[in-house]
Parts: C-alpha cells; structure tokens; sequence
C-alpha cells in the first residue's frame, strides 16, 4: 500500500462534470435557533471557517428579518464604556480547501424571525454572484437517543442522482419546518444540487456546546467535500463530553435507567453505522489522513 487513498464519492464528484475549467463552488449554511440543537451545526460552520482561514464575503442584515425582543442585539464596551452594538445578521465567507477541492461559501447567523421568502432569495441572490454550484444545509435535532452511541449525521437529498453517488437518503419530514428547510427546498427547486445533514442530541443533554454531534456533521463533511479536516481536538472534547454525561448520569438512577433503555433500543436497530458502507468511509478518511502525515 503506497499510502495514497481512494477518494470517496462526494459532491466534487458530481460537480466536475457540470464546471468544466473552474473551481465548484459549494455553499454550506447553518443558523442559529431551532435548527441547531447543542449548537451543533452553527459550531461546525464555525470550525471550518477558522480551519480554512475563510474570508469575510458579505452580509444579510435587513432590519426587518428579525424581531429584536426575541434575536437581541448584543454590546460590548471599551475602556471608557462607551459601547458597540452587535445586531444580528447572516455572515458569509469564502473558503479553498486546497489545490483539488472546491472553494466553499460559508454562511452562518441567527435564523430570521419574518420574511423568510425574501431572506432566501436574497441569500441565493448572493449564491448565484458568487458562482455556487452546490448546496449543503447543516442542522441539529434533538431526539430519544443515548449519548454513549454514535450520533450519525445522515445525508438526505431530493435528487436521485445524488442519493445514488452519495448514499444519501429521500427526505420524509412532513410538518412544520425551520430555515434550514425553506433554504433547502427553495434551493433545490431551483436547479441546485443540494444535500441537508441532520445530527441528533440527546434531549437530556440538550444544552451547548454538543462536540459529539459537531464532530459527527463534520466528519460527514470530510466525506462529501472530499476535504480532510484537523479534528483531533474536537474528537477529544467530544470524549470527555461523553465522560461528562456518563458522571451525571451516574449520580442520578433514573436518568441512568432511561439511558440504558435508550442503549437497548439503539442496539437492537439495524443501524446504518454498522454498515459495510460505513465501515469502507471509516477506512477511507484513515487512509487519507495517513497520506497527508
């Protein structure tokens, strides 16, 4: 073995064939409130933007997308008290992830209070001025899941072409949606190839930061971006999150028990994270990361 890794189906995949002679360019969103449970997904956006060194690329800031009794603006204050106002706003950056990979939008804020219809064209108004190819939309759920098992973030995606390449999943939800699923619907009617990945949290402990659930979107991410991301702090704090937990519910016999029932039925699931699929990517990213040492 000469240390060099097979590529893993990801959107670069599928973007090479439709943007001959350039860079694709994928954007990748998460927004704050109900769609990111622990924090999960707005973190992850945040590490890729520190890893990659990702470069301020504009703003939605229209006064009218929020309500500011329930997205408050925040203050800071220099030596002499005099203050700064933070209003909330949707950040955009640009981002490269090397010499053969694709150059990323990053987009990440406070998810708007009114005129969501207006939010998203005006957002994918700035998708298309800077050339986006592609579409992926993180969140974050809470569910009945335990925090000593793995919390997979799963590709879902309307178009069959992707399903196929990626191993993705036909989105099923019906009901009463977030941002994340306006931005992700509206994309995809649009001719965007748009992938959404969903981790869970554990809604006993719900509360941020969720490095167990951040490092599961981003290893996902690894494999759809055909990117290798330096996860190894992340990783560790994701550990002694686990421990953390493990302490707490040690100390109280009921949240103990109602863990271990939540382990009995993940155990007895046929869970996709057990797959041979699962078991080839886990390999794949290892060997990648060996190639770059």
């Amino acid at each position: 073995m000469d240390g060099t890794a097979p590529r893993p189906r990801g959107l670069p995949d599928h973007l090479a064939r439709s943007v001959p002679g350039r860079r694709p360019v994928v954007l990748v969103a998460a927004f704050e409130g109900w769609n990111d449970a622990g924090e999960a997904a707005t973190d992850a956006v945040d590490l890729l933007r520190r890893q990659l060194g990702a470069t301020a690329a504009g703003s939605l800031t229209d006064g009218d997308y929020y309500d500011y009794q329930f997205t408050r603006p925040t203050v800071v204050r220099d030596a002499d008290g005099l203050g700064t106002l933070s209003w909330p706003q949707t950040r955009l950056y640009r981002a490269s992830t090397g010499e053969d990979g694709v150059d990323l939008l990053l987009v990440s804020g406070a998810e708007p209070s009114y005129r969501w219809q207006a939010f998203t064209a005006e957002l994918l108004t700035h998708a298309a001025e800077q050339n986006v190819d592609a579409v992926v939309m993180l969140g974050a759920l809470l569910a009945d899941v335990p925090h000593t098992r793995p919390l997979p973030a799963s590709p879902s995606s309307a178009d069959p072409e992707l399903r196929e390449l990626l191993g993705a999943r036909r989105p099923t939800y019906e009901g009463p949606t977030g941002i994340v699923g306006v931005i992700t619907d509206t994309a995809a009617r649009a001719g965007l190839p748009t992938v959404s990945l969903w981790a869970t949290v554990p809604h006993y402990v719900a509360q941020a930061p969720s490095p167990k659930a951040e490092l599961s979107l981003l290893r996902r991410l690894e494999d759809l971006l055909q990117v290798t991301l330096d996860l190894k702090a992340l990783a560790e704090d994701a550990e002694a999150w686990e421990r953390g937990v493990n302490e707490l519910a040690a100390e109280d016999p009921d949240v103990a028990a109602y863990v271990q029932q939540l382990e009995r039925a993940r155990d007895t699931e046929d869970l996709p994270e057990a797959s041979g699929e699962a078991i080839a990517r886990e390999f794949e990213r290892y060997l990648r990361r060996r190639g770059r040492e």
